[in-house]
């Protein structure tokens, strides 16, 4: 029953000539999304059943459409070697380091504001016995703070989650050195998204993120130029990134056991089936896209460059 209803939000089934299929009565079934809080009060967003899952779809270690090869060819332009440092902004559960040291020998340095996803990735690169190689750290995203030009180059994976972007691109800038290469990745929205459109909303719900604050692509391409980076290349890739979505979610239901899961974890399946669902509905219709940038730290004196207030959008 719990497979059958996942196949047929991704297209693996026909659904019944009532109707078409809709996630609406998947998710009434099912208890509101609950927000876990350590004893500091910081949110987890990554509870251990979904973190399973995740891990499941896209790699061990990884949090994204794609795994290991999606961030090798986000990372090989970098033209990294065992002599240069790279900054890791979203390390999430441990995969892109470990992978990224492994085929490139770079020394890495990664940052990951979810407490839970910090976790993990500690325990994976101390598992690989990478940790010689990769330090883990925590990062605030409403205070970001690399250092100043630390490292010779920076990939950051969807950094802009529900923060205001320009302090977060300015504190990216100030932490390359001269001459150093940026790789961005991050969802963007063409036009302000509709916030009386169910579909949005409840994107917005699942994602922990609030859809009046997605920025625009030309935006971020404008505050790139203005922190000081030369930008390459503004490339869309929401196609490889929906048709890698698929490619993981139909891998994960051949292999589908045919046990019966518990309540927490069958909420947890199509809870993650519904948001990629969404994610894609809102892609296709072209209301989301999945940018990838590429910059040059020009040789500059970012000491000398006024800090960003967040409040700019163009």
């Amino acid at each position: 029953m719990l497979s059958s209803a996942v196949r047929i939000l991704f297209g693996r089934s026909t659904p019944s000539p009532a109707g078409h299929a809709s996630t609406a009565p998947l998710a009434e079934t099912l208890p509101p999304i609950e927000v876990v809080h350590t004893s500091s009060t910081v949110p987890i967003s990554w509870p251990a059943a979904r973190l399973a899952l995740t891990h499941d779809l896209w790699g061990d270690g990884f949090i994204f459409p794609g795994g290991e090869p999606e961030i090798l060819r986000l990372a090989r332009p970098l033209g990294m070697s065992s002599a240069a440092s790279l900054l890791i902004v979203g390390a999430g559960s441990g995969g892109p380091a470990s992978s990224v040291t492994r085929n490139f020998g770079a020394w890495i340095t990664g940052l990951e504001h979810d407490p839970s996803l910090l976790a993990a990735a500690k325990r994976l690169t101390t598992q690989s016995k990478l940790d010689k190689k990769i330090a883990l750290k925590p990062w605030d995203p409403d205070n970001p703070d690399f250092g100043s030009k630390c490292y010779h180059h920076c990939l950051a994976l969807e950094p802009l989650h529900g923060a205001h972007p320009e302090p977060i691109l300015d504190a990216l800038a100030r932490a390359v050195r001269a001459g150093g290469q940026i790789v961005i990745t991050a969802l963007g929205a063409e036009l302000p998204l509709d916030l009386n459109d169910p579909t949005v909303r409840r994107w917005g719900e699942l994602e922990r993120r609030d859809p009046a604050h997605v920025p625009a692509p030309v935006a971020i391409t404008r505050m790139l130029a203005r922190v000081g980076l030369d930008v390459r290349v503004a490339e869309d890739i929401s196609d490889r990134h929906v048709e890698q979505a698929l490619l993981g979610w139909r891998t994960m239901l051949r292999n589908l056991g045919t046990g019966t899961p518990t309540r927490p974890q069958a909420a947890q399946l199509v809870r993650e089936a519904e948001l990629w669902l969404l994610r894609r509905r809102l892609i296709r219709g072209g209301q989301l896209r999945m940018m990838r940038w590429h910059a040059i730290s020009h040789p500059r004196d970012y000491e000398a460059l006024p800090a960003t207030n967040g409040l700019s959008t163009a």
